[in-house]
This record gives C-alpha cells, structure tokens and sequence, in this order.
C-alpha cells in the first residue's frame, strides 16, 4: 500500500513543479518534477517486485503483454524526454516560449497521457498483481486530472499561442487529422 501512496506523492510533486514554474520559480522545487518520475517508478517497481506474483506469470502472457508495456514505455520516455526540441520549446521567443506542434504533439495535446495509461494497463495485464491494477487505476485517474490542470492554467500561462494549439490538435483522442500531421512531422 505504501507504493500506492509514492505513486499519489508524485503526481503532487508533478503539481509543485507546475505551480513552481509558473507562479514561484524556485530553483529548490524545479527537482519536483524529476524527483516525482523517481518515486513514481520506485512505487511500480516496488509493487512488481514485492508481490511475489511475477513468476506466476504464464510466458505467452509475459511476450505478449510484456511486449506491450515496453513499447508503450518506449514511447513514453521519448515522448516526454525527447519528442520536443528543448531549445526551440523552451526558449523564450518575444517574451513567451512557443508551443511545439509537431510530431507527437501533433497527434494530440497530452500523447504521453495515452503511453502512460497503455504502459500500466499492460503490466497490470501481465502480470494480474491486485495492487498493480489499483494502481493502474488510481495513477491513469491522476495522470487524467494532471493533464487537465496543465491543458486549462499551467500551459495556458506557459505559451502564448496555446489558444491556437488547444483549436487545431485533439486534447487526448488523436483524429484521422491530427493522426496524419503526427506521421507528416514526425
């Protein structure tokens, strides 16, 4: 249970990190974030290796499912880490750093949302450890509300040309559009 509770702890340091960011500009709470991903992937470790119940795991389900979690892990972390173009993102452009609209971001608002939740509904799938599927719920519900918050106040202060972004590409279900912009950019 106390995995659990790592893994509520770091979506509220996702939180510190954006308000941090947008409000204070503490040096000191700018670790938030990183220090969130490390406890977060502490908790799923912890409940995957402390339950005993991995090597239950049938092989056919391991290969299958198992394959799914990496690939949706895979492209979480590039998603996340190096999808955007840090210079270009984040460099401030007359005051205000530009919204980066390309490649995975142009399938849809929040892409690391659905690797996520594709990522922990797959293991949960493997491996059918009743704390891991709490968690899959708990922390896909969190991550949901986490990217609503940044859809509606933290991004909106962030980059000036959200407005347009939030018009042309879908909030989290990618469409036949945002789908070919997404191949067409990548």
């Amino acid at each position: 249970m106390i995995y659990l509770f790592g893994g509520i702890l770091a979506f509220i340091l996702f939180l510190v990190y954006d308000i941090n960011g947008v409000i204070f500009q503490n040096r000191l709470l700018s670790g938030s974030f990183m220090i969130g991903v490390i406890l977060l992937g502490g908790s799923t470790f912890g409940i995957v290796f402390t339950s005993g119940d991995l090597i239950r795991t049938s092989v056919l389900r391991m290969v299958i499912f198992g394959s799914l979690a990496v690939v949706c892990f895979c492209l979480l972390i590039y998603t996340l880490f190096f999808a955007l173009p840090f210079q270009d993102t984040y460099l401030e452009t007359g005051g205000s750093p530009k919204i980066y609209k390309d490649g995975m971001y142009a399938l849809c608002r929040h892409p690391g949302v659905l690797w996520f939740i594709g990522f922990y509904i797959f293991l949960g799938l493997m491996l059918k450890i009743p704390l891991l599927i709490a968690a899959v719920v708990v922390f896909s519900l969190l991550n949901l509300l986490y990217v609503v918050f940044q859809d509606n106040w933290t991004f909106m202060k962030m980059f000036s040309d959200y407005d347009l972004y939030k018009k042309e590409t879908p909030f989290l279900l990618p469409n036949l559009d945002s789908i070919k912009r997404c191949i067409k950019t990548i």
